[in-house]
Formats: structure tokens, sequence, C-alpha cells
């Protein structure tokens, strides 16, 4: 694959002033988003007629596989909230709470946490002893509602969360205008932020071939230390187990816009399953966000259940499945992008018919660097993973 390097690149102050006012246009489209959200409130409630929000509905009778572009994409179903409906009358409130609180934002220009938004939007309600939020999982709820609602990236919003996940390899970033060499972080790694959109993260030199996703940070620093990425040219991330979302987004653009294909190792169980099945075509409760999410092309290169056999691996690694273990593969099998793959029933019914689950780590009792010295770069040259 060729070197992936930037050409005719315009100065970076003319970068900085097209950003500036790219950001500018985006601030206002969602002030003006929200702005019609209240001003639709307003104008109902003098009309004397009761206020209602529309939320689209993120549940699994909502979400549509996209088989043509390999993805989950959100149905067209809603909910109407409603002031007067005892049972909607708090998340009604919560939502137009959270949404001042997000135009406030972008006046000051300023941005918060997750958790900085529930701090932000409690407080006990004047003549009662009830809270405007219950707790953070609360909070979380009514701006994920508020994104599909406004039709407004939780970026857009100007809201972070906390930093989960790790790279490291043959690329260079460009942070908020700071430059991050990854193959210079020494052994805790660069932590992947947030929000990673092109405004924030820009890629200005990048040599490797492809990207390497491992599920945790113990399997990543085995691969760190062994200086996989440097001897195989590559990319190395991890996602803390469930990736976040600004995981799935650096690994989208890389791929994306370097052309650049991205290997999963993950855990032999239902968990490694989903969360390569989450990587590669979305998920439920963000599929609106899956065409920026999600990786059709990505590939499973491990672990399999044959590995046991196949690697000579001893009784110690045998993790026994749970009855939700065994309930969750099955579910997972259903899927109508696995129900239909060979690959992947084998897989699945192979898992089952073991009896246990195994971890990468297993994969040590082989030797300390079994995984990355003999495991991963034969089933690359072999070209064997599924999909």
């Amino acid at each position: 694959m060729a070197k992936n390097k930037p050409t005719n690149q315009p100065p970076a102050a003319s970068r900085s002033t097209a950003s500036s006012k790219s950001i500018a246009e985006r601030d206002q489209r969602t002030k003006k988003k929200i702005t019609t959200l209240a001003q639709g409130v307003a104008d109902e409630t003098l009309k004397g007629n009761e206020p209602t929000i529309s939320v689209p509905m993120r549940t699994r009778t909502n979400t549509i596989w996209n088989k043509k572009k390999g993805i989950l994409e959100m149905g067209d179903a809603c909910q109407q909230r409603q002031v007067f409906n005892l049972g909607q009358a708090k998340s009604f409130m919560q939502s137009l709470l959270h949404s001042d609180s997000i135009h406030a934002l972008i006046d000051a220009q300023k941005t918060l946490s997750l958790r900085g938004m529930f701090y932000k939007g409690l407080h006990t309600v004047a003549g009662t002893k009830e809270k405007t939020f219950a707790d953070q999982d609360e909070s979380d709820g009514i701006l994920e509602d508020l994104e599909v609602s406004l039709g407004a990236l939780r970026e857009e919003l100007h809201i972070f969360a906390k930093k989960a996940g790790t790279i490291v390899g043959n690329i260079t970033l460009i942070d908020s205008g700071d430059e991050i060499d990854c193959r210079r972080m020494g052994s805790g790694g660069y932590a992947i932020p947030s929000i990673v959109e092109p405004d924030v993260i820009q890629f200005k030199k990048c040599e490797a071939k492809f990207i390497l996703h491992v599920e945790k940070n113990t399997v990543w620093s085995r691969f760190n230390e062994d200086r996989f990425w440097e001897k195989h040219n590559c990319i190395l991330t991890e996602g803390g187990g469930q990736p976040p979302r600004g995981v799935r987004r650096l690994l989208r653009r890389l791929h994306e816009e370097l052309k650049l294909p991205v290997y999963c190792l993950l855990d032999c169980d239902p968990w490694g399953h989903y969360i390569y099945s989450v990587l590669k075509q979305g998920s439920i409760s963000l599929a609106f966000e899956s065409e920026r999410l999600a990786i059709p092309d990505a590939k499973f290169i491990g672990v399999r259940a044959s590995d046991y056999h196949t690697c000579g691996l001893s009784d110690d690694v045998q993790i026994a499945l749970t009855d939700t273990d065994i309930k969750r593969a099955k579910e997972i099998a259903a899927y109508p992008w696995f129900s239909g793959h060979k690959g992947w029933q084998k897989e699945i019914n192979g898992l089952l018919r073991n009896g246990f689950k195994m971890e990468v780590e297993s994969l040590i009792t082989k030797d300390i660097s079994y995984v990355t010295d003999t495991y991963v770069p034969e089933r690359l040259k072999a070209r064997d993973w599924l999909e």
C-alpha cells in the first residue's frame, strides 16, 4: 500500500482560518436548531395547545439493517414527549434544560464533559424536593435524545466524554494545533480524545499499512512493549473493552481517509463477538451515527474457538460459559449480518460446542510474546480472518 503523505496542503494559517469559519457556521446551525425547538414549544403554549417534543426511538424495533451499506440505521419511528403527561413531564423539562445549557456553551465557545452537563443541569425544582436529574445516566440519556432530535452530533453540542482508548504507531497527528508523533509515545501511548473530528484531529504523516485494534489495554501493552507496530508498520489501538465513540470515530476516519484496513483481535466470547459487531455494523443505541462510526470492512482475526486445539492450549485457559453467555451467543448468531454467514455460524457454534470461552491473554500460556511474534503475524500472512 502506498504511503499516505499530504500533498499541496494550504499554509497552516489558511487551514486554521478555514477551520474556524467552518466551526462558526456549524455552531450557528446548532443554535438555530435549539432555537427552533424552543420556539415551537413557546408557540404551541401561546396557542393554548399542549407542547410536545418529537424524539426518534433508539430501540431494536426502530433499527434497520442496511445490507447494501453493511450498517445499522435508525428507522423513522418517534415518540412524542408531552409536558402534561405525568410519565413524560420530567424528561420534557430535562430536554429543555439541557438545550438551554448547550446554547450557553456555544455562546461561550466552551465544552463540557457528560459529567459536567449532569452537574450544570442539577438542582432542586423550586417549591419541591424533586431534583432535575436522579443520576448521570438519566442526564446522558437526555443528551442522546437531543442528538437525534436536533440531528446534531454530540461534538456539535459542545459535549465530550471521558478518554477511553489508546493509540501508538507509524502516524503523526495534529491535535488542536499540537503535533503528536505516535511513534514516540513511550509505554503509555497517546490517549484518544472523545472528540476527533477534522477540526480537532488532522492526519499529518502516515507510513502505516494497517490498523490492529485489540480489545483491552493489557493486550495493547504487550503489543506496544514488543514494538509490534514498528516491526509490522502499523497503527495499534485499544478501546478499553467496548470502544467509546471517540475510538470508533477515529478508526473510521483512519480507514476512510487513509484507506487503512482494520483488523480486530478480541476475546473468544459473546462479548468479543459483540464488540466486533459494533465496530463493523454499528450499535442499536447509536444507529443514527453508523455512517460515521461503523467500519463494514473491519476484519476479525481472533481469538477463535478452534484456537484451543490448533494452538495447543492447555485446559487452564478455559472459562466455562454461563447461561447468560449461551443466551447471548445465540442472540448474536441470529443477527442478520451473522445469520447468513457460514464462517460466523461455524465460529459461534464452535464456541458453544466447546462450552468455554477464552481471552486473548490465554495465548500467553504458549509464550509471553506468542501473540505478537506468531499468532497475529501468521493470521495476517495467511489472510486468515472472518468478515
